[in-house]
């Protein structure tokens, strides 16, 4: 990879929470804005196509839940999306037109259980590949399952490989571990975290990994949410519920673009893949900085099911 380079673009942008279809449509718009120029990568925030349901509680508290709380619940099952279905297959032709590769965040509706995802949808058309997120945070085990090893993939981009850390799953050292081993150069991280603390975690996974990083947030306003939602956010009562923040850095810690707050957007760079090499010369965590000798990781990237059909995952 000495001396080329890959120009690349980050969206800012927020869903419309219960109209996916309204979502896609300017999801569409965006890639096919940021594809200006030459780019070859895409990334897109966390639960965009589904939604992030900031502030809401679906009536869950400890020990109880509520009828009015199932329903909205219901309307949230009803805004996820099918992995394969149309909504995926509509990115994967515009991948395949545009000649891209686009990392998005959705929420998946497999079986009788929603995951929050990463989809990669490469720019020959295929089906997306998946990552499921590993561990949702705090109030989004009760409306997400957890992934599992089987859903960490590394994809090849003009030499470079490509993967994602979803949200909070940046501030997992076994994961980050086990995605440097793949051989990311590429750490795609869709997220909603806009606190100011964020930047700091993405320049230090710049940096121990030798990577460069492409955040993308998203950017919401409470005027994207149906008149009959009232999210609660502490003593907050402003219009923004998600501010933003997307950024790329380089490997060696560098911001290249962003962070961009409070507004949607798209970042461009063009990152100089050379230096990933310059910036692993004297750090490798998963080689010549390694200690295999005293600490090792062992990853399971078996799919984990509760029944097996001989031998089969059963399908519904």
């Amino acid at each position: 990879m000495t001396g080329s380079t890959l120009a690349v673009a980050v969206v800012q942008t927020g869903s419309t929470l219960f109209d996916t279809p309204d979502t896609l449509a300017r999801t569409i718009t965006w890639i096919r804005e940021a594809a200006a120029d030459g780019t070859r990568l895409i990334v897109l925030p966390e639960a965009l196509l589904g939604g992030y349901p900031k502030g809401l509680d679906f009536g869950v508290r400890v020990g109880s839940r509520s009828p009015a709380g199932r329903v909205e619940y219901q309307r949230y099952w009803d805004a996820a999306i099918d992995v394969p279905g149309p909504e995926t297959r509509a990115l994967s032709t515009l991948a395949a037109e545009l000649g891209v590769m686009v990392v998005a965040g959705a929420i998946e509706r497999h079986r009788r259980t929603l995951y929050c995802v990463a989809l990669f949808f490469t720019p020959d058309g295929a089906a997306p590949q998946i990552h499921r997120k590993l561990m949702p945070t705090a109030a989004e085990r009760f409306i997400w399952g957890n992934g599992d090893g089987s859903t960490m993939p590394v994809l090849d981009l003009d030499g470079a490989g490509v993967g994602a850390a979803i949200c909070w799953e940046n501030y997992m050292p076994l994961f980050r571990t086990a995605m440097y081993d793949k051989g990311v150069d590429l750490w795609c991280a869709p997220t909603v975290d806009d606190r100011e603390v964020w930047l700091s975690t993405m320049r230090h996974i710049a940096v121990e990994g030798r990577c460069f990083v492409l955040s993308a947030c998203q950017y919401l306003e409470r005027g994207a949410l149906p008149d009959d939602v009232h999210p609660i956010q502490g003593d907050d009562t402003g219009t923004v519920l998600i501010s933003g923040g997307s950024v790329i850095v380089s490997p060696l810690g560098d911001v290249l673009a962003g962070p961009l707050r409070d507004a949607e957007g798209v970042l461009h760079a063009r990152l100089d893949l050379g230096l990933l090499a310059q910036g692993r010369m004297d750090l490798d965590v998963t080689g010549h900085y390694a200690r295999p000798d005293v600490f090792r990781l062992s990853v399971d990237e078996r799919s984990c099911v509760a029944v097996e059909h001989d031998g089969r995952e059963a399908k519904r």
